[in-house]
């Protein structure tokens, strides 16, 4: 039982019955690095906001700042988050929310929880709080973060002296889901140093869940099954897939680390460009396509530029969103200003094009199929250099973790996984006549 510091009186509220089990060590923790790596439902993100909502109300100086890789993420996520914690609580009456700027303010000290995204470096590193001190800081899904200079910025940003009699303390919290055992998050906060090699490089002994010898790290693993509020449909989901796609379940279902062995593209990098100047270039042209999903997938808008000459693809902009009906994916593409462009679609919904066409997109056309249309295609793209924006999220997971899949044996089959492929199968759709002409096409 705590008691939330609420004017005029105290709030009682007991946290087992709000916040559940499963997470009593990292709800309690305050070293400088708090890390849970996660399965899908395992609650690490709820945790945390609820963790955040309660520590604010619970520190009259503290202020926190919630950061993304892309800043347009953060309303469908973090934001809407705290803002499911606040009114879990039974607080809403002491939270002013604005979301023009994304803010949050607790009314009774003024105290504010800051939204940022690491596009815009210089609002992240620029933060003057108005009360009292920037203690925390909130990276959800920090695996989006490819370059780990990045997250050193953003822990330089918070520093300074605490005065002690306040009893506050500076945190950074990382939540993710672990996709690539390759990604820096893994040695750098689960990895324990214990000597170096031949070559001079250090050793690492990696651990699950540990607290760093200096106090300064607490990094765990959740999943699913400490989620006492999923029912019979939610448990289910994670049934099925540990039946039908063990791969990811390991990785979605129980939080371990996803093994990238065998990928599809290497040809690719993270970069920042201007693409408006990339397609003035005379030699460019764009390219869209356009992969459906609904209820367990996502649809996907791959946007990029082509030169044939420099073999070159640029990866420019994405749409990423589960539940959308085909009047949403329009509003959505028409909003993000691209419903006047050519779009290749995926032909096995030839329904779903022609009222895409109705509803005002106009030039979209379906994919054409072929024989062998998924290994030409990726033959061709692979001749190509892939530049990816850093705002493309979805895509770089994607092309993080396609992967050639396994016969019973383990070995590497000439087949794609059917698995982080909505943006890898739209890239085909969109390239399929610039890159292979008329005489191949792509399912």
């Amino acid at each position: 039982m705590i008691n939330l510091k609420i004017s005029p009186q105290a709030k009682r509220v007991h946290l087992p019955e709000v916040v559940g089990k499963g997470y009593g060590t990292f709800w309690n923790f305050k070293g400088r690095y708090r890390v849970c790596k996660g399965s899908r439902a395992s609650k690490k993100s709820k945790t945390t906001a609820l963790n955040i909502i309660k520590r604010m109300m619970q520190y009259p100086e503290a202020n926190t700042l919630v950061v993304r890789k892309v800043f347009r993420t953060l309303k469908d996520s973090c934001f809407t988050e705290l803002k499911w914690a606040i009114n879990r609580l039974g607080v809403s009456a002491y939270w002013e929310i604005k979301e023009s700027p994304l803010e949050m303010t607790y009314l009774p000290t003024g105290q504010k929880i800051y939204f940022r995204g690491l596009d815009d470096p210089l609002k992240v590193t620029s933060i003057t709080v108005e009360i009292g001190f920037l203690c925390w800081c909130w990276i959800e899904e920090a695996y989006e973060i490819m370059n780990e200079a990045d997250f050193d910025m953003l822990d330089e940003s918070i520093r300074g002296a605490i005065p002690e009699e306040t009893g506050l303390f500076k945190q950074i919290t990382l939540t993710f889901n672990p996709w690539n055992e390759k990604h820096w998050i893994r040695k750098r906060f689960f990895g324990e140093i214990t000597g170096k090699d031949a070559q001079g490089n250090p050793t690492y002994k990696f651990h699950d869940s540990w607290i760093s010898p200096d106090g300064q790290i607490y990094a765990t693993t959740t999943n699913y099954l400490c989620n006492e509020w999923l029912d019979t449909a939610d448990l289910k989901v994670f049934n099925t897939m540990k039946e039908n796609n063990p791969r990811r379940y390991k990785v979605a279902g129980l939080g371990g680390w996803g093994i990238v062995d065998g990928l599809i593209f290497d040809n690719w990098r993270e970069e920042a460009f201007d693409y408006l100047a990339i397609s003035k270039k005379p030699d460019v042209k764009s390219a869209f396509g356009l992969d459906f999903g609904y209820t367990n997938d996502p649809t996907a808008l791959f946007c990029g530029l082509v030169s044939e000459k420099e073999r070159t693809i640029w990866v420019f902009d994405e749409l990423y969103e589960k539940a959308l009906t085909n009047r949403a994916i329009c509003d959505r593409i028409t909003g993000m200003g691209y419903g006047k462009e050519r779009i290749k679609a995926d032909c096995a919904e030839p329904k779903s094009i022609d009222e895409l066409r109705d509803a005002g997109l106009h030039r979209i056309r379906a994919a054409r199929k072929g024989k062998d249309s998924v290994n030409n295609g990726i033959q061709y793209i692979q001749g190509y250099t892939i530049i990816v924006h850093p705002r493309c999220v979805n895509f770089i997971t994607e092309i993080s973790n396609y992967t050639w899949a396994e016969d019973k044996f383990g070995a590497k089959i000439n087949v794609p996984i059917d698995d982080f492929n909505h943006l890898m199968d739209a890239m085909r759709y969109g390239l399929e006549d610039m890159l292979v002409g008329p005489a191949f096409s792509f399912d």
